[in-house]
């Protein structure tokens, strides 16, 4: 990851430029599941999205599956935030993200940050910025895990958990898993999850084509 440097003056509005255009801000979470492997497709796809401006918080598990130097935008993950607050009047990074955010896409969702939101734990950046999320505004979460983990009672109890905060759940899938298992858990396809992404902009009437 690029050094970290404080962020502007009025951090973390962005300029615009003279001729108006509708922005929308989409924080992408993502957690230490294999399925991370794909950020850098997600992001890539997410970028050809118009007037579509993306930012990245990590786990420090995640870091494992990606290499950070095929992410094209601003990446956070824990040091971040201790690196930027020095002192009382100093921005604190989690309320600033999630004040920057239109949208949080957290993908993929693993077995332990899922267990994490559904209990209000927040021990790291990622999961400050959510237990702090404005929910007038869309979480979209796509879970990951290998498939005993899914299939395993309490799993259904923390989905339903996180969709009874008014989080949208974006399934996963049944295919062939790293571990060589075969059946559901899989991260939805990255398609799919832009697709999602697409949908919540047409709703807001926000362009989608360029």
């Amino acid at each position: 990851m690029e050094p970290f440097s404080p962020p502007e003056p009025g951090f973390p509005a962005e300029k615009s430029s003279s001729v108006p255009q509708k922005k929308f801000r989409v924080l992408v979470g993502v957690t230490g599941s294999v399925a991370a492997l794909k950020l850098p497709l997600l992001v890539t796809e997410l970028l050809k999205i118009p007037g579509l401006e993306v930012k990245v918080v990590t786990t420090e598990r995640a870091k494992h599956f990606y290499n950070a130097q095929e992410i094209p935008v601003t990446l956070y993950s824990d040091e971040d935030e201790w690196q930027l607050w020095k002192g009382r009047s100093d921005p604190v990074l989690h309320i600033e993200l999630r004040r920057w955010a239109d949208l949080m896409l957290v993908a993929p969702l693993d077995a332990n940050t899922l267990a994490k939101l559904a209990n209000g734990i927040c021990d790291n950046l990622l999961t400050c910025v959510i237990r702090a999320w404005d929910l007038s505004k869309p979480l979209l979460f796509c879970p990951a895990m290998n498939t005993a983990m899914w299939e395993h009672p309490i799993t259904v109890q923390q989905v339903e958990q996180l969709k009874g905060f008014g989080y949208t759940e974006i399934p996963c899938v049944v295919k062939k898993l790293v571990c060589g298992d075969e059946g559901r858990g899989a991260m939805a396809e990255v398609w799919t999850i832009v697709e999602s992404v697409k949908r919540i902009l047409e709703e807001r009437d926000l362009p989608t084509q360029g």
